[in-house]
């Protein structure tokens, strides 16, 4: 074990070893095109293929290097690693609020998703990246314990404008939120008239707030206290493959909005 982490040591010490490596990996090239494309001097390459040739990595054919099997063994090793970190440091001041229970697929298909985060002069800029996917959308499905002000405003503006087509699953404490306040439960009612819209309410609750916006799936993260922290979005198709068939689960388990849901 030692030794291999003296060889992962060896190359993370080094960018130029990580480029050479993944480019010779990739496909056969010169020295001068390895020049070209990292930018490492002669003399560094020099070393590198030197050294990159003592542990078989590479090997010389013509006037062009390329990558043993070995070699891209420990390349794409390499790069894997590389991503996992990279992914981890995105993640690392969020992971805390993410729903990593009810998330049946790998983190690391969040490595591209975009991150939105409360600021001083953006407090509610995770609630606004929401809006916005809202005003874009042609269809929404939603699973979620919570239906904001805002976002029943869009979604039933454009619903009835034939804009949009609408399905939700809500726990009862959304609906009740809404039933509470005349302007919303209003929005609400007019919503639930509109053959585009369809809302249910499941019972057991529904313990993430998760949308699904075309191509896009966006969660809002909130900690414990229920504090909004981040959200985040994506279109890997890994991550809206598990929120279409968690929201299909939900859907099933629900019962249609009806009148003796407080309204």
């Amino acid at each position: 074990m030692e030794s291999a982490l003296e060889e992962i040591e060896f190359l993370a010490l080094s960018s130029n070893r990580v480029e050479v490596l993944r480019l010779l990996a990739s496909e056969p090239h010169s020295r001068g095109e390895l020049a070209a494309e990292t930018g490492a001097s002669q003399a560094t390459l020099g070393r590198i293929i030197a050294d990159f040739e003592e542990r078989s990595w590479i090997r010389r054919t013509g006037g062009e290097y390329v990558a043993t099997a070995t070699g891209r063994i420990v390349a794409d090793g390499f790069t894997d690693l590389l991503g996992s970190l990279e992914t981890e440091r995105r993640l690392r001041d969020i992971v805390q609020y993410l729903p990593t229970d009810a998330m049946d697929f790998d983190l690391q298909h969040l490595a591209d998703a975009r991150i939105t985060v409360p600021s001083q002069t953006r407090p509610n800029a995770p609630v606004q990246r929401l809006l916005d996917l809202l005003r874009d959308a042609e269809e929404v499905r939603t699973f979620s314990h919570a239906f904001n002000d805002q976002a029943i405003r869009v979604v039933q503006e454009r619903v009835s404008a034939g804009e949009q087509r609408f399905s939700g699953v809500f726990s009862p404490g959304a609906i009740d939120a809404l039933a509470a306040d005349d302007r919303l439960r209003d929005r609400l009612e007019s919503l639930r008239a509109e053959p585009d819209a369809s809302v249910r309410v499941r019972t057991d609750g529904v313990p993430l707030a998760v949308m699904i916006a075309d191509d896009v799936v966006h969660l809002l993260l909130r900690d414990d206290s229920g504090v909004l922290q981040a959200s985040i979005d994506t279109t890997a198709p890994a991550v809206r493959e598990w929120a279409i068939e968690t929201f299909d689960a939900y859907w099933a388990s629900a019962e249609p909005l009806s009148d003796e849901w407080a309204l």
